[in-house]
């Protein structure tokens, strides 16, 4: 079928790429319309690509340094609660308490790590190198410690 001679009600699609997000849902190494989870944040030239890709780095070495947070507070949190024997009305408030602290770092580690997936789900091959360097440096920064099998997760 022809459309050649139909009205398109001023649908010019020339200038698409101009101020919008691509999508890929492929593999790709475009620079061009990358827009990283926002709108807002978006890649206009070498410089933005830079300093978006230093950012992501950022952002997920920050994620280990939550999870180190995390275990810490663990570690201290179960010491706490075996100096104060098995029964007392501290161990109790001290445990409501403390439960609910673990909680908050564990609901902030799973928003944390969607985002990083977020991140990843770009498909963009920049994006994907700098949320693993970052991962790299906050691995050697926070959790060399831990075994790495046992830290890489979603959530």
């Amino acid at each position: 079928m022809d459309h050649g001679g139909m009205d398109h009600g001023g649908m010019d699609h020339g200038g698409m790429d101009d101020g919008q997000c691509s999508m890929n849902m492929l593999f790709n190494w475009q620079v061009k319309g990358l827009c990283i989870v926002f709108e807002s944040w978006r890649v206009t030239g070498p410089m933005s690509l830079l300093l978006s890709l230093v950012a992501i780095a950022l952002l997920t070495a920050g994620y280990e340094c939550v999870r180190e947070i995390s275990r810490r507070y663990d570690e201290k949190f179960n010491a706490r609660m075996n100096a104060l024997g098995t029964r007392s009305e501290s161990r109790d408030g001290a445990g409501r308490q403390g439960t609910i602290t673990r909680a908050g770092l564990y609901a902030l580690q799973v928003f944390y790590s969607f985002f990083i997936m977020l991140l990843f789900m770009t498909y963009n091959g920049f994006v994907m190198l700098a949320v693993a360097v970052g991962a790299f440096i906050g691995y050697l920064a926070f959790s060399y410690k831990t075994s790495p099998t046992k830290t890489a997760a979603c959530h």
